[in-house]
């Protein structure tokens, strides 16, 4: 009397359908983003990345997305989000309470600078005519900050 094999077996069809299912959701899935993805993006963000002034900034500089002929560039400031509230985080030394300082308002100007510059290297590429900055978010979710 034979005992019967506590693991069923699975054939070698079921198992080379099971593989070939994978395979087409993962060219699917390639295939969705690469016609959504802009070579332009790559482009401009090795431009960024190049730029050893702008890669060497404790912020990193990001192009979010191309509309037109406008990049959608990273910012750490805007409206919702203090300049002094990113210095805090880079720069732990300012004493931001103290805002009119020459150590804030150097840092302030660097930031400045170094933004500036990130602009110039995007507005650089031949298609692209502006830039509009929106607020990274996710940098001071990544930090422990919810900017809603």
């Amino acid at each position: 009397m034979s005992t019967p094999d506590p693991q069923p077996s699975t054939s070698k069809p079921q198992t080379l359908i099971a593989a070939l299912v994978v395979l087409a959701v993962a060219v699917g899935l390639f295939l969705i983003w690469k016609s959504q993805h802009d070579p332009r993006i790559d482009a401009l963000e090795r431009m960024l990345a190049d730029d050893l002034e702008v890669s060497d900034y404790a912020y990193r500089f990001r192009v979010f997305g191309i509309e037109g002929n406008t990049a959608v560039m990273s910012t750490p400031r805007s409206p919702e989000m203090s300049v002094l509230r990113f210095l805090e985080i880079i720069r732990p030394d300012l004493d931001i309470d103290q805002p009119d300082s020459p150590p804030v308002i150097a840092a302030q100007k660097e930031l400045a600078r170094i933004q500036s510059r990130a602009r110039e290297i995007v507005m650089s590429h031949p298609q692209i005519d502006n830039v509009r900055w929106q607020l990274d978010r996710q940098w001071y979710l990544r930090h422990g900050i919810d900017v809603r």
